[in-house]
């Protein structure tokens, strides 16, 4: 693992868990206590984290909320998933995108593309949408996630009026053996009526275990990953497409 992935992944534990303890990141990242300590060293000297006794907790930033400093994560892996992900949209569908920072990146991709409708709760990427020649709809709600994402009882009640053909989300935790981790009743809810699922996740997210699942890959029509899943999981969800992505190389998907 390189040390850019592992800078990656240290501080996408500390924005999802708060304070961990050294130890807790050895087990997780599997490298030696020194190398994990250098890593928070560096870390804390260009000011992204604050080491304390024995842990570690991500450094204060009141003047940049946790989905902008995401938006600045893994940007090359996750610009390289969306092309992809873009790539299944076929003319005259209707489309819903979640609010996450990987599905984000689609918009450039999506205004060359023919759908009939793109439906969203990210407020930032409806602006982006806002001159393609297909219709965009932001659904309604209140703002749970500073400064564009919008959810709540407004939010879902406005979603069930749709049935989307094709719904792509990213979330917060995807396990080795096909879980997926959050707590957003607006995903659950658009998984049940759209025709298909398809989940845009990178290594950064990717873990043993998650304390909050939202579902499992036999609910998913196929995942778009920059790493690839064990064949033993695939063969449990032989249902499941897996597109796996090379961004170093911008390969095409590897089809399974």
């Amino acid at each position: 693992m390189s040390q850019k992935l592992r800078h990656e992944q240290i501080l996408h534990i500390l924005e999802t868990r708060g304070f961990v303890t050294v130890r807790y990141l050895t087990e997780k990242l599997q490298y030696s206590t020194a190398t994990v300590n250098r890593d928070l060293n560096t870390l804390q000297n260009a000011g992204l984290v604050k080491r304390s006794y024995g842990g570690v907790e991500a450094a204060k930033r009141s003047h940049l909320p946790a989905f902008l400093q995401r938006q600045f994560y893994m940007k090359k892996e996750k610009r390289c998933i969306a092309e992809a992900a873009a790539a299944l949209v076929k003319e005259g569908e209707t489309v819903f995108l979640s609010s996450g920072t990987t599905v984000q990146h689609m918009a450039p991709f999506l205004l060359q593309k023919k759908p009939s409708r793109i439906i969203t709760n990210n407020m930032h990427l409806a602006i982006d949408l806002a001159d393609a020649a297909f219709e965009v709809i932001c659904l309604g709600g209140r703002i749970t996630e500073k400064p564009y994402v919008l959810g709540g009882d407004i939010t879902i009640e406005q979603a069930l009026h749709y049935q989307p053909d094709k719904m792509f989300f990213s979330t917060a935790a995807v396990t080795n053996d096909g879980l997926v981790g959050g707590q957003n009743v607006l995903l659950r809810i658009m998984m049940k009526v759209s025709a298909e699922v398809w989940l845009l996740t990178d290594r950064t997210k990717r873990c043993d275990r998650t304390e909050n699942v939202l579902f499992d890959f036999s609910s998913l029509t196929g995942v778009i990953s920059d790493y690839p899943f064990s064949d033993e999981l695939k063969a449990r969800y032989e249902s499941v497409r897996f597109l796996e992505l090379d961004p170093t190389t911008q390969a095409s998907p590897k089809k399974q």
